[in-house]
């Protein structure tokens, strides 16, 4: 079936829309535990860049699950599934000059590995919401821990299932040490310069 596929080669390229939006294109891949502050956190950092006149756009999970990705369960195999699918969305929107900001629980390292296959080492950027389990269960924002300690829900990250840390990320972000205001800072100061045009 491959041999039957020849991409078109298109006037535009993302050269091209890169230098009509004065910015360059990139992923920012937040990973933590659920709860951790993940989504929280890149919806501020979006903030940020959009009143800096960037132009981005956030993919979240559960807004994925609700569509795209509805078909997946969370077994090991949907879940790389799933990262694999956000990670091609997020290579078109990077090809399309946005700045993409992705918060996904993405636990395990060889999916992240292959987002940064997907998307080109240079063209990611990975910040681990580093927030401790015990700290995330007493948020527990969604319910979804008391759920999983119940019986409810398999496969949970970090109780039934696990999370393997990052070992080389761009950024840690601790939420239990650090303001949220601090945690956005940070993180928009390490993406300034890479947004820079020269920097392509």
């Amino acid at each position: 079936m491959k041999k039957h596929i020849i991409p078109h080669s298109y006037h535009l390229q993302k050269a091209d829309r890169t230098k009509l939006n004065g910015h360059n294109a990139f992923l920012i891949w937040f990973t933590g535990l659920s709860g951790s502050g993940k989504s929280t956190i890149a919806n501020l950092v979006e903030k940020a860049l959009f009143e800096k006149g960037i132009k981005t756009y956030s993919l979240d999970g559960d807004n994925i699950r609700g569509g795209i990705n509805k078909d997946l369960s969370f077994a090991p195999e949907d879940r790389t599934e799933n990262i694999r699918r956000i990670a091609e969305v997020a290579n078109l929107m990077i090809d399309a000059g946005l700045v993409v900001l992705a918060a996904f629980v993405s636990p395990y390292k060889k999916d992240r590995q292959n987002i940064r296959t997907i998307v080109k080492d240079v063209n990611f950027v990975e910040v681990y919401i580093n927030t401790s389990i015990e700290e995330c269960e007493r948020r527990d924002v969604k319910g979804l821990y008391k759920k999983a300690r119940a019986g409810e829900i398999k496969n949970m990250t970090g109780i039934s299932a696990p999370y393997e840390v990052p070992q080389n990320p761009d950024i840690i972000i601790k939420t239990e040490h650090e303001s949220i205001d601090v945690s956005v800072a940070k993180i928009i100061d390490l993406i300034i310069p890479k947004l820079e045009l020269n920097n392509e």
